[in-house]
């Protein structure tokens, strides 16, 4: 990977140590903090450095004259990035202490012989070095289809996956099946009715309680033909197990579906039924115990608001969750004797950790935002601080058609399905419409609107720009030979010839994507990707339409064949680093529209 931000830190970095070597600065200094960013305005240079406002604490020196230091170290350096070396930077210290950095054009022209050179792997960074992550995503319950919500989290999670594997990190994508518990065997019940039903036998409307959907009547009439009357007329505790069994499966297996039509699949499945099972719920808390980590205690209730689910007013097994951050103590059994869902989950991210993760990921509803903090804790206590947990929340999805509300769907009873959706907008509108606010957002979603040509959708916009560059393409093979198109022989092509402001526009971002990968890869942020797609789209956009308005801009020159070269190099970079970037969203680029 060639990043231009990171040359130049690493020349930052150079620099300060120039200056520690001239006795200037003291040798023991936080160069860690020292960061190369992309300027915020263009009149400020392309990039900036914090170094000298990180620094002047420690130092205990003035930031402006601590700047103009450094900045005069900078200016006696060389900038090395693709296959450029030279002085082709300028740098000048501003108030209240940042140094900000204009480059020269041939800076930016070697960055897209990099682009050329190494296609989509331009932005591959080394950032993970190989580490494990284990990204836990979806994760519905196997009560029924998924819905809209499901599916949000579903984009996020394998585009936040695909996002981290660029980054150089070893990702395995996870989903926990809820299956213990009250929900199942509601499930279990639901499909016993359907199943008397398809058997032939007036059961009337379904009770309170089970599932109403008419995904289940097909679940019922499945059972029937797989086992006849086996289960009919006998007592709820002789077929509540293996209808149990049953629907658990049919519901995975439509579940499995709905993601495999957003193209996303899972490396592994947890079952919560089999971790309780195998003991691992006792050995995670035993581990607990062992630390001192454990008590029987009575909590107060929490004041002004109503208490949480796990809470009773008599003594329980609580874990010490507020010694690593929480708000208080962590209930681990109900008076009943069975665990809380939160000492299942202790078992479950325990046995993440002793599969050899430190990185671990959970993507929730917002709903389980007061969970986050409880299991940050234990996540922290199990691993005696070796392993991180990042919970990423996913705000509601609000669905529309031409701007009226649209809630019910005819094969749920209750929601919209995600299969419903995706069948009417495809995958990709899908996908990346799901991208295009922060995952702590509430995002609305218009069928009309995410489906319309227009540059106010922003998928169509992005995938445009992209076929409006291959469109370019097959136009210059009617100028040029195949072979002279290459993306190595265009590598080659006289691009100092490209100084046109609005051509630097376009190339700058384009030389950027390597930070922009790192950076959202850091902050486990995929939506910067859609971000900045819908950034070099525009920049795209707006050449395309100055070079129709000025014949001089036009990429395609029968007067200049050097130029129109060195235009189509810059062209096939713009749809390289976008058919990246819409690969971590796990998009596919098209050709024509």
């Amino acid at each position: 990977m060639t990043d231009i931000c990171g040359d130049f830190r690493r020349l930052v970095i150079a620099a300060l140590e120039d200056l520690i070597g001239e006795g200037a600065l003291p040798r023991e200094l936080p160069l860690s903090r020292v960061a190369v960013e992309p300027s915020r305005e263009a009149a400020h240079g392309e990039l900036s450095t914090n170094a000298a406002m990180v620094l002047a604490g420690p130092l205990r020196q003035n930031p402006m004259a601590l700047a103009e230091r450094i900045a005069g170290a900078l200016r006696g350096r060389e900038l090395e990035t693709g296959d450029y070396r030279g002085r082709g930077f300028w740098v000048a210290a501003v108030r209240p202490g940042f140094i900000n950095i204009r480059l020269a054009p041939e800076a930016w022209h070697a960055q897209l012989r990099a682009i050329l050179a190494m296609g989509t792997h331009f932005g591959d960074s080394d950032l993970g070095g190989g580490e494990r992550a284990n990204i836990e995503f979806v994760s519905a319950n196997p009560t029924g289809p998924m819905h809209v919500g499901h599916g949000r989290g579903a984009a996020f999670g394998d585009a936040l996956a695909a996002l981290l594997e660029k980054a150089g990190f070893a990702v395995t994508r996870e989903y926990y099946i809820n299956d213990a518990g009250a929900q199942v065997d509601a499930l279990a019940r639901s499909v016993h009715w359907r199943y008397r039903e398809a058997l032939g036998e007036r059961v009337g409307a379904i009770p309170e309680g089970l599932y109403p959907g008419e995904y289940l009547v097909e679940t019922g009439e499945a059972m029937a033909r797989r086992d006849g009357r086996k289960w009919f007329g006998r007592p709820e505790e002789a077929w509540l197990a293996p209808v149990k069994d049953f629907a658990i499966a049919e519901m995975m297996a439509l579940i499995r579906a709905d993601l495999e039509a957003l193209g996303i699949r899972h490396d592994l499945f947890v079952s919560e039924r089999e971790l309780i099972d195998s003991g691992a719920v006792e050995e995670s808390l035993a581990a607990l115990e062992k630390g001192g980590l454990i008590y029987t205690g009575v909590l107060e209730p929490p004041k002004g608001k109503p208490p949480p689910e796990d809470w009773e007013p008599r003594p329980q097994t609580l874990f010490r969750a507020a010694r690593f951050g929480d708000d208080l103590d962590r209930p681990l059994r109900k008076s009943d004797g069975s665990w809380t869902y939160f000492a299942v989950d202790i078992a479950n991210h325990r046995e993440k950790f002793r599969r050899g993760f430190n990185n671990l990921i959970d993507v929730w509803g917002a709903d389980h935002g007061g969970y986050v903090k409880r299991m940050q804790a234990v996540v922290s206590a199990l691993s005696d601080g070796k392993a991180t947990l990042d919970v990423k929340l996913i705000q509601l999805v609000h669905l529309f058609d031409k701007g009226q509300p649209v809630r019910m769907s005819k094969r749920a009873g209750t929601f919209v399905t995600l299969r419903e959706v995706v069948e009417e907008v495809g995958k990709d509108v899908f996908r990346f419409i799901m991208l295009t606010r922060r995952n702590d957002q509430t995002l609305d979603f218009d069928f009309a609107k995410v489906t319309e040509q227009s540059k106010d959708n922003p998928v169509f916009y992005v995938q445009y720009a992209h076929a409006r560059a291959a469109s370019v393409m097959r136009h210059a093979l009617e100028a040029f030979p195949l072979e002279a198109l290459s993306d190595e022989a265009l590598a080659g092509a006289p691009l100092e010839r490209l100084t046109d402001p609005s051509e630097l526009a376009l190339l700058r971002p384009l030389a950027l994507w390597p930070r922009v990968v790192e950076s959202a890869a850091q902050a486990h942020e995929p939506h910067r990707i859609a971000f900045f797609l819908q950034e070099v789209a525009a920049e795209f956009h707006t050449l395309w339409t100055k070079g129709k308005e000025e014949a001089t801009l036009r990429f395609i020159l029968a007067s200049d064949r050097e130029l129109t070269l060195a235009r189509l190099a810059l062209v096939r970079g713009l749809a390289l680093v976008v058919a990246s970037g819409l690969a971590v969203i796990g998009v596919e680029p098209v050709e024509e529209m």
